[in-house]
């Protein structure tokens, strides 16, 4: 698949729940949240361990901050946080729209 191609194809997925393969043979799955004419930008959901480092981080890095929930079970820490792959166009083999549930 030349860069050109590859460009069309995220671009045609922009904002979707997709699976990349790469030349290399990497599998990454994300939201396709920006493409420009080199770079896909994808939005990838971290996994529970990412996240609770992030807390554990975010605790430690502001410890003075008090905790005030507006409503009891509230928690200010997003549900699923997403981190970012950024993938070369030239290094695109395959991209495949998942169903995100």
């Amino acid at each position: 698949m030349n860069v050109q191609d590859a460009f069309v194809l995220c671009s045609s997925h922009m904002h979707r729940y997709v699976l990349v393969r790469t030349t290399d043979g990497g599998e990454y799955d994300g939201f396709v949240e920006y493409v420009d004419q080199e770079w896909l930008y994808l939005a990838v959901p971290l996994s529970v361990r990412e996240t609770n480092n992030e807390r554990a981080w975010y605790a430690a890095a502001y410890p003075y901050v008090p905790f005030y929930p507006p409503y009891p079970g509230y928690d200010y820490y997003p549900r699923r946080p997403f981190g970012r792959v950024i993938i070369p166009l030239a290094a695109l083999a395959a991209l495949t729209l998942l169903p995100y549930y």
